[in-house]
C-alpha cells in the first residue's frame, strides 16, 4: 500500500524543504543554496540534515512559524503534524493491502504506508521479520516514513517470530492496530466496520442446544462446537475480561482433549 502520486510527490516536496531549512540552521552544506539543490543531493549527504531534524523536533516548530516557503496552511500544517513522530526500532512483521504491520519496542503494532514504492518493494517479504531503525510520520491520516529505512543482516528464531505473531494477533483482536498518528483524521478500523455475526451464532447456537449427540465422540464434538460458539459471540460483545478468556480457554482445552481422547479410541 502506498500514498497516491500526488500524496508521494507532495510529501517529498515537503520533506526536502524542511531538510534544507535544517540545513541552512545548521550549516552542514553551505555551499548548498536551493532546495532542488538539496533535493538531488544523494542520501548520504542528506544524512546529517536528517539527523538533526529528528534529534531536535523544535526545527519543526521553527520551520512553520517562520514558513520561508510560503506554503499553503493545508501544506503547513502536514509539517507541523511532524512533531508527532515516533522514532524507534521496529520489526516489521509482515505487509498487508492496508499497509505493512510495523511492531515497536513498546510492543505497539502500527499498519504504515509505503510513499511512491510498496515497502515489499523495499523489503520483500521472505526476508520477514526484519529489523529497523525508522521514523513514522502522519501524512493525511496515514502512517508513514521518513523515506530511509535502517536495517540490521539479524536471523529471527522461532521464538522471537512466534512472539511477534502473538503481539500482532492480540493487537488485531483487540482493535488496537495503530492505522493513524492523527486521531482526528483517522479512518474506522477494521473492528468498527466488519460484519457483526453474533446473531447467526447465536440462532446455530440455539440449534445446537436442541442436538443431544447419539454417541459419546458426537457428544464430545457438539460439546466443543457450542464453546468455541459462545466464545465467539463473547468475544464480539466484548465481555471477555482477563478472567474470564482463562476460564473460557480451560474449557476448550478440556473439551478438545476429551475430543481427541474420543477419536483415538476409534483408531485403536
Amino acid at each position: 500500500m502506498t500514498l497516491a502520486i500526488e500524496d508521494g510527490q507532495l510529501f517529498f516536496d515537503l520533506m526536502w524543504k524542511l531538510q534544507f531549512y535544517v540545513n541552512g540552521q545548521r550549516g552542514f552544506h553551505p555551499h548548498i543554496s536551493s532546495r532542488t539543490e538539496y533535493a538531488n543531493l544523494p542520501t548520504e549527504q542528506k544524512l546529517k540534515p536528517r539527523q538533526a531534524l529528528w534529534e531536535d523536533p523544535s526545527l519543526i516548530a521553527a520551520y512553520v512559524q517562520a514558513n520561508p516557503d510560503t506554503l499553503p496552511p493545508d501544506q503547513l500544517q502536514i509539517v507541523e503534524r511532524w512533531q508527532g513522530f515516533v522514532k524507534s526500532s521496529f520489526f516489521i512483521l509482515r505487509h498487508l493491502k492496508k499497509g505493512s504491520i510495523f511492531i515497536g519496542k513498546d510492543d505497539r503494532v502500527y499498519a504504515v504506508h509505503g510513499i511512491q514504492d510498496p515497502l515489499e518493494e523495499v523489503i520483500p517479504s521472505y526476508a520477514l521479520p526484519q529489523m529497523v531503525e525508522a521514523i513514522l510520520l502522519p501524512f493525511k491520516g496515514k502512517i508513514i516514513y521518513d523515506g530511509l529505512l535502517s536495517g540490521y543482516s539479524i536471523h529471527f528464531g522461532g521464538g522471537i517470530r512466534s512472539n511477534l505473531n502473538r503481539l500482532y494477533m492480540a493487537a488485531k483482536q483487540n482493535g488496537r492496530i495503530i492505522s493513524s498518528l492523527e486521531p482526528d483524521l483517522e479512518t474506522p478500523g477494521a473492528v468498527e466496520t466488519r460484519i457483526r455475526i453474533a446473531p447467526q451464532l447465536e440462532e446455530v447456537a440455539a440449534s445446537l442446544a436442541k442436538v443431544k449427540g447419539e454417541s459419546p465422540l458426537q457428544k464430545s464434538a457438539l460439546a466443543l462446537a457450542r464453546t468455541s460458539i459462545e466464545l465467539v459471540v463473547a468475544e464480539e460483545e466484548g465481555k471477555l475480561a482477563p478472567g474470564e478468556v482463562d476460564k473460557r480457554a480451560r474449557k476448550i482445552v478440556r473439551e478438545s482433549r476429551r475430543l481427541l481422547e474420543m477419536l483415538s479410541l476409534m483408531e485403536g
